[in-house]
C-alpha cells in the first residue's frame, strides 16, 4: 500500500527498458540490434561502463546526440546524481519516443529501478521492462559467486537466453530448470547474436511497479538528515527525492576491480598474442579497440571467459589508439600494465 508520502506510480511516461546480463551475456548486441531495427522510433540510449574508458558507447551502430555515457563506475553504485541527472537530460529533448540504458555487467539492477521509482523520474517515465541477458554458453553456478549476477536473474521481467546456437539442448533446459530455480514463472527467449523480434522485448509492459511499493516506501538508513527533498528546478538539479538513496554494495561483496589501457602507440599482434596466451585465470571480462602495426584495420576486441574474438574494420579519418578495459578479481593491476606497455610494436606502424 502507499503511503501517503509516495503518490501512486503513474502507469503512462515515456517507456523505458533496462537492459543487464552478466559480463559477455551480449548486452551491447541486443542494443544495436534494437538501433538496427527501430525504424521510425526515436530511441535514447543510456550507456554504464565499469572502469573510466566507455568502449561500448564506441561499438554502438549509433553515435549521435541521443546517446549519453554513463561513466565512472557502475551506475547502480554511483545512482544518486548521474543516473537520475541523465535520464532528465533525455527527458528535456525533442521527439525522443523510447528510452534504453545498458547497464555494466556487475550491475544490480535492484537499486537502479528503486532509483527510477522512488525519484521524482516516476512522474515522467514508464519502466516498460528488465531484460536480462544470460550467456548459454559461459553461464554456470560460478557466476553466481557474484550477488549480482544472481540478481539480474531475479528481477529481470525477460530473460534472454542468448548464444544458444553454441551448446546442446540439454544445457539450455538445464539452464532454463536453474532459472526456474530462481523465479516464480519467468519468461524466458532463446536467442542468438542477440536477435530477438522488438514487439517481443520493446513496449511490452512487463514491468510491475507495485512489487517494488514495500521497498520504495522503507526509510533508507541514514535517510533521516531533517533535509525538506521537494522538487523545484530540475534545470538546476534539484530535483532529486534523496529520500530514495537506494546504493548497493555489491562490488565489495563480489570483490571486481577493473584494469583501463590507454595507448597512442600501435601494438605488435605477436605480442598481444602471447600475453592472451599467458593471461590470468581471474579475469572474467576484456573488451577494446586496439591498434596494431601490422594491419590498416581498427580491431575490436571482445574477451569473455576463455572465448575471444577479434573483428576488423576500417579506422575512418579518427586518430589511431589502443584502449583496453579488463574486468576480474584480485588483479595484480601493475602486472597488467608492464604486460601490456610489453605489447607495444617496436617497428613503425603501418600507415
Amino acid at each position: 500500500m502507499n503511503s501517503p508520502s509516495t503518490p501512486p506510480i503513474p502507469k503512462r511516461g515515456m517507456p523505458l527498458t533496462i537492459i543487464t546480463g552478466f559480463l559477455g551475456s551480449g548486452k551491447t548486441t541486443v542494443l544495436n540490434h534494437i538501433l538496427n531495427h527501430c525504424q521510425d522510433l526515436k530511441v535514447a540510449v543510456l550507456v554504464n561502463e565499469f572502469g573510466d574508458i566507455n568502449i561500448d558507447s564506441q561499438l554502438l551502430v549509433s553515435m549521435d546526440e541521443d546517446m549519453i555515457e554513463l561513466s565512472n563506475g557502475c551506475i547502480c553504485c554511483t545512482i544518486n546524481e548521474g543516473l537520475v541527472d541523465a535520464v532528465y537530460r533525455v527527458l528535456e529533448r525533442d521527439k525522443i519516443d523510447y528510452l534504453v540504458i545498458e547497464t555494466t555487467g556487475i550491475a544490480d539492477p535492484l537499486p537502479i529501478i528503486l532509483t527510477l521509482l522512488g525519484t521524482e523520474l516516476r512522474e515522467l517515465i514508464h519502466l516498460d521492462s528488465i531484460l536480462t541477458l544470460v550467456d548459454a554458453e559461459a553461464f554456470d553456478e560460478n557466476h553466481f559467486e557474484s550477488e549480482a549476477a544472481l540478481n539480474q536473474i531475479i528481477y529481470g521481467d525477460i530473460i534472454l537466453l542468448n548464444k544458444t546456437d553454441l551448446v546442446s539442448e540439454e544445457k539450455l533446459a538445464a539452464l532454463e530448470a536453474f532459472i526456474h530455480d530462481c523465479k516464480v514463472a519467468p519468461r524466458i527467449l532463446r536467442c542468438q547474436r542477440g536477435e530477438v523480434p522488438l514487439p517481443l522485448i520493446l513496449d511490452v509492459g512487463a514491468n510491475n511497479p507495485s512489487q517494488y511499493q514495500e521497498l520504495l516506501t522503507a526509510e533508507p538508513e541514514g535517510s533521516h538528515d531533517g533535509h525538506d527533498h521537494e522538487h523545484h528546478d530540475h534545470h538546476g538539479h534539484e530535483h532529486h527525492d534523496h529520500h530514495y538513496d537506494h546504493h548497493s554494495h555489491h562490488l565489495d561483496n563480489d570483490g571486481f576491480i577493473s584494469y583501463s589501457f590507454q595507448s597512442d602507440r600501435p601494438l605488435s599482434i605477436e605480442k598481444f598474442q602471447s600475453f592472451l596466451d599467458d593471461l590470468p585465470a581471474n579475469i572474467f571480462r576484456a573488451k577494446g579497440i586496439l591498434w596494431f602495426s601490422e594491419s590498416e584495420q581498427k580491431h575490436i576486441f571482445q574477451l569473455s571467459g576463455k572465448r575471444c574474438t577479434i573483428t576488423a574494420e576500417p579506422w575512418g579519418d579518427r586518430p589511431r589508439f589502443s584502449q583496453l578495459i579488463i574486468i576480474g578479481r584480485q588483479l595484480d593491476q601493475a602486472a597488467l600494465a608492464t604486460a601490456l606497455k610489453a605489447c607495444h610494436a617496436l617497428t613503425p606502424a603501418t600507415l
